[in-house]
């Protein structure tokens, strides 16, 4: 099988793998579609994503779809040709969360995760021809929604936890600071979720207008010098961007709740934060989800489309154009054509 492989910063590979065989407990899947995410981008470019660092070669991807191809030995529940998608997070161990967190399995301290190389052996991700996956991460998509739909779940669900961790937002209005794809995937969510009033803002005006088609109603152009809103009780900050808190924190209202969504670097940085002390702000974290990602699959079947998330399509051979594609500004979510028809 062929498979998108990085073996170093800028050296992404088609290299050829042994097809591989599902053991005990385990599907093939035939991929068909994978999403390109920022920790893809970094480890191309840098040879590493956060403490993550390339230590020998992997397979990137972990935002997959395709269709079941062969059942290991004891699987029973899903059927040859049926179309998934996959959680790729996978526990180590049997490490017992505190009563405080209890369920909230993507805080345990060691989790495999497709397309990642914090462990060694790192773990290979989905951006191949085929992939052994355990069934238990398998989740089967509904009629109506494609697999190509199918590689927006896992991001859809990173987005659904965020809402999920604000609590309920029914008639509530909702500012998304940062409008890349998984702002505007909160802005969907908070939208499907019964959000009265969405805004998002962004310094890029065609990341605005796919944040309109998934569902803002209200956008903020901060490259044409817009101000944020004040006084908004719910604020999700998804940019990433340490130098754009001071204006999240400040456009939060007093009492109010930041959910921090965006990946903030993991060495020092500058930010202003003093309105999270004098405005007496909530400011939370969201991190990858729980298993939100079966919520993602529901809302698919039940008609949210983010398909307008999708900017550009690619090959698998055109892995590394690929890359180069969604390391720019002018893509949002980056497909590539894993296999299928």
């Amino acid at each position: 099988m062929r498979a998108a492989v990085v073996h170093g910063p800028g050296d992404v590979r088609i290299d050829t793998r042994p097809d591989p065989v599902p053991g005990p407990g385990e599907v093939l899947v035939a991929m068909e579609w994978g999403g390109i995410c920022g920790s893809d981008v970094a480890y191309w470019r840098h040879g590493a994503s956060g403490t993550a660092v390339l230590e020998h070669p992997l397979v990137l991807g972990h935002e997959v779809a395709g269709r079941v191809a062969a059942l290991g030995p004891g699987v029973t529940g899903v059927e040859p040709g049926q179309p998934v998608t996959v959680h790729p997070a996978e526990p180590v161990g049997d490490t017992t969360l505190p009563a405080r967190i209890a369920g909230r399995t993507n805080l345990l301290p060691r989790v495999r995760y497709f397309g990642s190389a914090a462990f060694h052996p790192h773990t290979d991700g989905g951006f191949s021809e085929l992939r052994a996956v355990r069934a238990d991460q398998l989740r089967p998509l509904p009629d109506g929604v494609s697999t190509r739909q199918g590689a927006l779940a896992e991001p859809l669900a990173v987005a659904l936890h965020a809402v999920h961790r604000a609590g309920d937002v029914t008639g509530r209005t909702v500012l998304v600071n940062g409008a890349g794809p998984i702002g505007c995937l909160v802005a969907a969510a908070a939208k499907h979720r019964g959000a009265a009033t969405v805004i998002a803002a962004d310094l890029a005006p065609s990341a605005l207008a796919i944040a309109r088609r998934l569902g803002a109603d209200q956008v903020v152009d901060l490259a044409a010098g817009d101000a944020l809103p004040g006084d908004v009780e719910l604020v999700f900050e998804a940019s990433g961007a340490p130098g754009a808190l001071g204006g999240a924190l400040r456009a939060t209202a007093r009492g109010g709740t930041l959910v921090q969504v965006g990946n903030l670097p993991g060495e020092p940085a500058t930010a202003v934060l003093g309105d999270l002390v004098t405005r007496e702000i909530t400011w939370i974290g969201s991190y990858r989800f729980v298993d939100e990602i079966t919520d993602a699959v529901r809302a698919l079947g039940e008609g949210l489309d983010v398909s307008p998330l999708i900017t550009h399509t690619f090959d698998l051979d055109q892995a590394g154009e690929a890359l180069a594609v969604a390391a720019g500004r002018d893509s949002s979510k980056v497909l590539l054509r894993l296999g299928g028809s």
